[in-house]
């Protein structure tokens, strides 16, 4: 694609979707392991070599439910979202919009909850976790001084409650895609004013350039990986099938398909309609049956295999074709959008 169709792809893909990020913030409650927590002499100890790691101020448990939100957070943004440039971001297609963001609230429900309900214990946890360090501190340590030292050093080491609420945070923000036009010039002296406007100039038109010519090859991207994650979902359908462990076809693994399928409407901005087609025919061929049915009827279930077995071989073959033309089309059927639009 040349500079002006990159531009307008660029465009037409900051109508199909917005970039996301999201962040948990809480206090992990760790510090850095010293040679005398671990029973050796400072010298034993190569800082060139060796990284001792940390010690956890408050059991694993006591920060669990905050952990939990913050990986299903995580999870979240990656299973809705494509890896933007390189990773520089997360790009979440319109059409998961809704579905992601009520997600993210519900887990912002949580992270409250748990937030909350661990300031209101923190107390009781920091004094039944000093209680379990006065008495590890005194097996690691040779002599009763070193011990009350280390003790005193992790006593400290806890924060008063007033400055912990602080530190917690559940933050999205959604961003549009913009590729910069110029950057902004400060106050310099007259001397070096043209010399500063220049290298700016520069190097927005080289960050701009480089976000443009990224375009083409995130949306092949997109097309692909939704191509292969087809293809795996039925290889885990037909070794689950095949393993025994579900006797046969259980409802859960036809539900993982339908839910596939429609999560794949909603993420296929790019307007993948050779794959989009081929999930419709296998819900419509194969998905009308509860999975006793297909336990009852060896016919069927052979069905289910063999059209599950050349699903994953159609997805196989169309992820290791080149996307360019697929790009192209996505690229004009949103200019006429664009056009319409305007």
């Amino acid at each position: 694609m040349n500079h002006s169709s990159n531009h307008d792809l660029l465009a037409v893909l900051t109508r199909e979707g917005v970039l996301i990020n999201a962040s948990v913030r809480y206090p992990r409650f760790h510090k850095k392991l010293s040679p005398a927590d671990l029973g050796l002499e400072p010298e034993q100890v190569s800082d060139r070599l060796m990284s001792l790691g940390h010690k956890r101020l408050l059991p694993k448990e006591a920060l669990a439910q905050l952990a939990l939100v913050e990986s299903r957070t995580h999870a979240i943004v990656e299973k809705g979202t494509f890896p933007f440039l390189g990773g520089i971001g997360h790009f979440l297609p319109n059409g998961k919009l809704v579905d992601v963001q009520e997600r993210l609230n519900s887990q912002n429900v949580c992270f409250r909850e748990a937030r909350d309900r661990f300031l209101e214990d923190y107390r009781d946890l920091r004094s039944q976790a000093l209680d379990e360090w006065r008495d590890a501190t005194r097996q690691i340590s040779k002599t009763y001084v070193e011990a009350e030292r280390l003790f005193c050093q992790i006593e400290g080491s806890f924060p008063p409650r007033e400055q912990l609420e602080r530190r917690f945070s559940f933050d999205v923000h959604l961003f549009q895609i913009a590729v910069p036009e110029d950057l902004g010039m400060e106050l310099v002296s007259f001397a070096e004013q043209q010399e500063v406007r220049r290298a700016r100039h520069e190097a927005a038109d080289a960050a701009a350039r480089q976000i443009r010519e990224g375009v083409e090859d995130f949306v092949g991207e997109c097309v692909t990986e939704l191509r292969h994650q087809t293809a795996q979902l039925c290889d885990d359908m037909l070794a689950s099938m095949r393993s025994g462990k579900t006797e046969g076809v259980h409802q859960k693994t036809l539900n993982r398909l339908v839910k596939f399928i429609d999560d794949f409407r909603s993420m296929n901005f790019a307007g993948d309609s050779e794959m989009e087609q081929q999930l419709d025919r296998v819900r419509s061929e194969l998905l009308n049956r509860s999975a006793e049915d297909y336990r009852q009827n060896p016919s069927a279930t052979r069905s289910l295999q063999d059209g599950l077995t050349q699903l994953r071989d159609q997805a196989q073959e169309l992820a290791t074709r080149d996307a360019r033309e697929l790009v192209e089309r996505f690229g004009q059927v949103g200019r006429r959008k664009l056009q319409m639009a305007g």
